[in-house]
């Protein structure tokens, strides 16, 4: 039959709609397409970003250096404290500052170490002060005795360290004799030790009573005093203690010269007298045979 009656048939679906940029390729949801856009566009601008940052380093980098180097941030103000016997200058110099350096370029640590090796140091503090400050302060050590060096006299501090030769030893301070030859300043006479102890301890009273002290056997030391009155130490102990016994001895005793105190045991010296001459001498003796002969 022409006609038709629709029974028994079925109507088919409407076809997708194909996707932009393809013919048949299957739809896609407007909202995920909108987000796959969105992180292209993100990726894109953290590229870009991370590209002006890298030449905006390169740019600064560029720029830093002639700055930091420049004069305006170089060590200008330079402050020295305490180098009373080395001097601003000498610590300036051993600290490599006197060319006035980028301030960058100052390494605190190292200027330390350098000036630490010149003789007179002890202890050193460097501190950067920007924009262009230095400053130094030191601490100096102290001369306790002299020892002659052949030509003069080498000044020395309680660990043996030679600070400066002088021609003529300072009368107020005690000379040291059979420690061996001191080198040039800065170098150490280690063989000093056990004397300078003894006189670094001396109390001030004391010190212009001492002409000389020197080692003798067993790191014993020994003292002569200016009215030719000598002490016997013994080792480098308990040296209050004995100070206190040769005072007393001093004070009280009337010793004569020639004498020898001897407070190596604390708080019970010995005093020895000096020995009597001989009452007839040889030319004394030849002089009574040829009288009576006559």
């Amino acid at each position: 039959m022409s006609g038709s009656t629709g029974v028994g048939t079925r109507s088919r679906p409407p076809a997708r709609t194909s996707r932009p940029g393809g013919p048949g390729s299957e739809a896609i949801d407007p909202r995920i397409h909108a987000r796959r856009r969105a992180v292209r566009r993100r990726s894109s601008l953290g590229r870009r970003v991370t590209l002006i940052a890298v030449v905006l380093v390169v740019v600064l980098c560029g720029l830093a250096w002639p700055l930091t180097h420049s004069r305006l941030l170089s060590a200008n103000a330079l402050t020295v404290y305490g180098a009373t016997h080395t001097g601003d200058a000498a610590v300036l110099a051993a600290a490599g500052l006197t060319t006035h350096p980028p301030m960058i370029d100052v390494n605190i640590a190292s200027a330390a170490r350098r000036i630490e090796a010149l003789p007179w140091i002890a202890r050193v503090q460097v501190e950067r002060n920007w924009p262009d400050g230095v400053v130094v302060t030191v601490s100096e050590r102290t001369v306790v005795a002299v020892v002659a060096d052949g030509t003069g006299w080498a000044e020395l501090d309680a660990t043996g360290r030679v600070l400066s030769t002088v021609a003529s030893p300072p009368a107020t301070l005690p000379h040291l004799v059979s420690v061996g030859r001191p080198g040039g300043p800065g170098t150490t006479l280690a063989g000093a030790r056990p004397s300078l102890a003894v006189a670094a301890a001396l109390p001030a009273a004391f010190k212009s009573l001492v002409s000389a002290v020197s080692p003798s056997p067993g790191a014993a030391v020994d003292i002569a005093l200016s009215d030719g009155i000598g002490v016997v130490f013994g080792t480098a102990t308990d040296l209050p203690a004995k100070f206190e016994d040769v005072a007393s001895l001093l004070a009280g005793a009337g010793l004569a010269s020639g004498s020898v105190i001897d407070v190596s045991v604390p708080d019970t010296p010995l005093v020895t007298p000096p020995k009597a001459p001989s009452s007839t001498t040889p030319s004394t003796k030849s002089s009574t045979t040829s009288s009576s002969s006559g």
